[in-house]
């Protein structure tokens, strides 16, 4: 019964995947990881957060009006290795927003389509040791017009988000260690109005949108089949002005945040190339943006091209 059992889960992952299990890694455009020559990852992530607090400026408040804001996703991703040492990403997210309380509807939709470069131009080997070098080109851009003038509500900022990424990660047997930086740059958007209020009456429909920079730190536990590692996150908006008192958030406010987390990956030692990941993080500070708590889960597979037969 067992033999028949995983003979015929063979038959099925071969029949909806078309590929070669690979002992390799689900990865984003934020971690040290890469995909071989010629393999390709598709991963699917569902995703929920959610918040009662929130600071307006500087100041934190909670605001029962709406009670609890919370915000469901489904992404999906690709990501193909041209080379071991250069990585094509693509990902799609689905966003539906919603408040517990008050008269304010929820929106959902396809946010922004982003697409990222990832190239390890140096490597340095020495014992147990292993220091990498990664740059990350992206660019995200909205899939669909959603309204971006209903924050929280909202969806996205529908901004175009040109981005520099550099990581530098270094293991010492298991253990790892991961800083990255980031630089976003934002282009201007137009809303459904012909003037607005920021610090001043702007009598046009372009919002002028502040770039943004990211630092992440991941320190954690790393083997062919397993990752663990704990996340601190900071996102620090360049400009924009804070929400005025008792208002809506708006679009070109600045959004500043530090969130910690723990992230980890397990792949599975009878299919290695199917895995899973699992997420949890929580707001520590922030400016204009709401206390969120949240988490997320999903699977990968590796679809393997240089070879056409099925190694068990």
């Amino acid at each position: 019964m067992e033999k028949e059992h995983y003979s015929c889960l063979r038959r099925l992952i071969f029949f909806f995947f078309c590929f070669v299990p690979v002992l390799s890694y689900a990865q984003t455009e934020q971690d040290a990881l890469m995909m071989g020559e010629r393999q390709l990852c598709a991963a699917a992530t569902i995703s929920y957060n959610s918040w009662t607090n929130y600071w307006e400026g500087t100041f934190k408040r909670d605001n029962e009006n709406m009670g609890r804001v919370s915000t469901r996703s489904a992404v999906l991703m690709v990501n193909y290795g041209i080379t071991p040492k250069l990585n094509v990403l693509a990902a799609v997210p689905y966003v539906r927003t919603q408040a517990s309380e008050g008269t304010l509807a929820g929106m959902d939709g396809v946010q922004d389509l982003s697409l990222f470069v990832k190239w390890k131009p140096w490597e340095w080997q020495g014992g147990h040791e292993t220091i990498s070098v990664f740059a990350v080109g992206g660019l995200a851009t909205p899939s669909s017009r959603y309204n971006i003038d209903l924050l929280p509500m909202s969806i996205g900022l529908g901004s175009r988000v040109l981005s520099g990424r550099v990581i530098a990660d270094v293991q010492v047997k298991q253990f790892t260690a991961t800083l990255s930086a980031a630089y976003l740059h934002r282009s201007n958007v137009e809303i459904d109005r012909t003037a607005y209020y920021t610090d001043r009456l702007i009598n046009s429909r372009e919002v002028d949108m502040p770039n943004a920079t990211n630092f992440q730190l991941r320190a954690g536990y790393r083997t062919p089949r397993l990752i663990a590692e704990a996340v601190v996150d900071n996102m620090t908006t360049l400009g924009g002005f804070d929400i005025r008192r008792n208002d809506m958030p708006f679009v070109s406010n600045r959004m500043n945040s530090t969130k910690v987390g723990v992230e980890g990956k397990y792949y599975l030692a009878r299919h290695p190339a199917l895995g899973f990941h699992a997420g949890a993080w929580h707001t520590l500070a922030g400016r204009n943006i709401g206390q969120a708590t949240g988490g997320m889960a999903g699977m990968s597979y590796i679809l393997d091209f240089t070879t056409n037969t099925i190694k068990d």
